[in-house]
């Protein structure tokens, strides 16, 4: 995908470095903007191998207001494994446990995960519960009903509980727009933390996929999904698997398929979604910064 990698560049060739909280530093810059149409191919990038089935989960995981790590560890999704593993080191119950042997901890203990593999209030409860209002279900009625309203808007970003969090929201507010013929949705992320090499290629495929089942659910057509990002950086041990990546030649992009029509975005489920088409160079590994 060009915009991913001019985006890559630009933070190469126009980035500074900076420490940062996970003490690994970073090359960073602040403010870029790109746009995709999704008409014109789903933005799963083919510059390296995405994990699209973990991103699929991950977004419907959000989607249940959920926000504890044993549904994703159940279908071996390890996307935010390291987190309540950090908090599970500092508590008196740790034995020296490896995150291999905490994470099976939480797949065969309910109760362990009840207590060990809570986040927080993270994005699930934010999207579902802001304050007693359900954000998901309200821009879904207000789409279907109020279609050129400017307040078509879900926000991650709860400064009463963002300290109890394992992770602050990095994709923290969206808003959807529809066309002025009525016909095509699209949608703005605002991205405060970006993480360019291993949490963005997920993050643009993930709002793709939830603007393609607002569409399905509403009536749309898919128009645009608009990225916006704060701190935008490379992770210093990345830079290489970044360069790396950057020197492929992108290849044609994949199309997202929804089998099935449901009535709510609530009522998605794994299995009426395909990518199909996707041929992308192969993955290239990276460590996650915690």
């Amino acid at each position: 995908m060009k915009q991913y990698i001019d985006f890559a560049k630009h933070v190469l060739e126009n980035g500074m470095k900076k420490g940062d909280r996970t003490g690994t530093g970073t090359i960073s810059t602040f403010g870029y903007q790109f746009r995709c149409d999704l008409s014109k191919g789903f933005p799963l990038l083919t510059t390296k191998k995405v994990f699209y089935k973990g991103i699929l989960k991950e977004l419907l995981w959000i989607i249940s207001g959920s926000t504890n790590i044993r549904p994703l560890v159940l279908d071996n999704v390890r996307i935010w494994n390291e987190w309540p593993y950090e908090g599970y080191k500092k508590s008196a119950d740790y034995k020296g446990e490896t995150i291999e042997e905490f994470i099976e901890k939480i797949k065969e203990d309910e109760e362990f995960a009840k207590k060990y593999g809570e986040l927080g209030p993270v994005y699930g409860k934010q999207w579902r519960d802001f304050f007693g209002v359900d954000q998901l279900l309200k821009v879904e009625h207000d789409l279907k009903t109020n279609p050129f309203s400017r307040r078509h808007i879900i926000c991650a970003w709860n400064a009463k509980e963002v300290d109890n969090m394992a992770l602050p929201p990095c994709h923290a507010f969206i808003q959807f727009y529809v066309s002025g013929d009525g016909k095509k949705l699209s949608c703005q992320l605002y991205q405060r933390s970006a993480d360019i090499f291993l949490g963005v290629p997920f993050n643009i495929a993930s709002y793709a996929t939830l603007l393609a089942i607002m569409a399905d659910v509403c009536g749309y057509e898919v128009g645009e999904f608009v990225h916006t990002f704060g701190d935008a950086h490379i992770y210093l041990d990345h830079v290489e698997q970044i360069k790396e990546q950057i020197s492929r030649e992108p290849k044609k992009l994949p199309k997202l398929v929804i089998k099935n029509h449901h009535e709510s975005v609530v009522d998605y489920v794994y299995e009426d979604f395909e990518i199909v088409d996707y041929d992308p160079h192969p993955a290239i590994k990276g460590k996650v910064s915690v």
